[in-house]
C-alpha cells in the first residue's frame, strides 16, 4: 500500500478529488494508494495526524506537504522541524519515503524552498525537486497560485510511478 501523505496538493484541490495524483496512481498501476491530503492544512496539524496513517503500515509513503506553511509565511524552521519530525515517523514505520519539494512562492520565481533539498540530504530519501515548480510555472497545468490542474497532477502521478518503480508487482498489496 502506498500512502500519499500531504495538504490539498495530495487532496486534489482544484479538480475532482478523482484527479488527484494519488488517485491516479491507483488507477494506472492497480496498486491501493491512500489519499491523506488535507485541505488547508499545516505541518503542525499533518504531523499530528501522521501516525494514525502509519499503522495501516504502508511500503511507500509519498510525503508532499507545507505548501500553507509557506504560503501562510509561517516559521521556515518550524515546518522543517514537523517535516524532520514526520519523516523520522514515517523510517520508523518501515515505510520508504519520497520527498516531493515545495515550492517557495515568491514574487519573482517558483523555486522549491531550500529546506527541502536540506532534508532530503540529511534523511537520505528519495527526493523529487523539479516538478511542482515546472508544473506551478505553466498556466496550461495549474488551476491557480499553487494547484495542479488534472494534467498537472497527472504529471506527478506519473513521475511518481516513474520514479518509485511502481507496478501490480512492486508491492505486496
Amino acid at each position: 500500500m502506498i500512502l500519499a501523505f500531504g495538504d490539498s496538493i495530495t487532496y486534489g484541490f482544484g479538480t475532482e478529488h478523482d484527479s488527484s495524483y494519488p488517485r491516479q496512481i491507483e488507477r494506472k498501476t492497480g496498486l491501493k494508494v491512500v489519499n491523506a491530503g488535507a485541505n488547508g492544512e499545516e505541518s503542525s496539524a499533518g504531523l499530528l495526524r501522521l501516525p494514525s496513517y502509519l499503522k495501516s503500515k504502508p511500503e511507500y509513503v509519498i510525503l508532499c506537504h507545507g505548501a500553507n506553511d509557506i504560503y501562510n509565511r509561517r516559521s521556515a524552521q518550524a515546518l522543517k522541524s514537523n517535516l524532520y519530525a514526520m519523516i523520522q515517523l514515517i523510517k520508523k514505520s518501515g515505510a520508504k519515503i519520497l520527498l516531493v519539494g515545495v515550492p517557495n512562492f515568491g514574487l519573482l520565481s517558483n523555486d522549491i524552498h531550500v529546506l527541502y533539498d536540506e532534508l532530503a540530504e540529511e534523511c537520505d530519501l528519495l527526493f523529487e525537486g523539479d516538478l511542482l515548480r515546472n508544473i506551478l510555472t505553466s498556466n496550461l497545468l495549474k488551476v491557480d497560485y499553487i494547484h495542479p490542474n488534472k494534467d498537472g497532477y497527472e504529471i506527478m502521478a506519473n513521475t511518481f510511478i516513474e520514479m518509485l518503480k511502481l507496478d501490480k508487482y512492486t508491492l505486496s498489496n
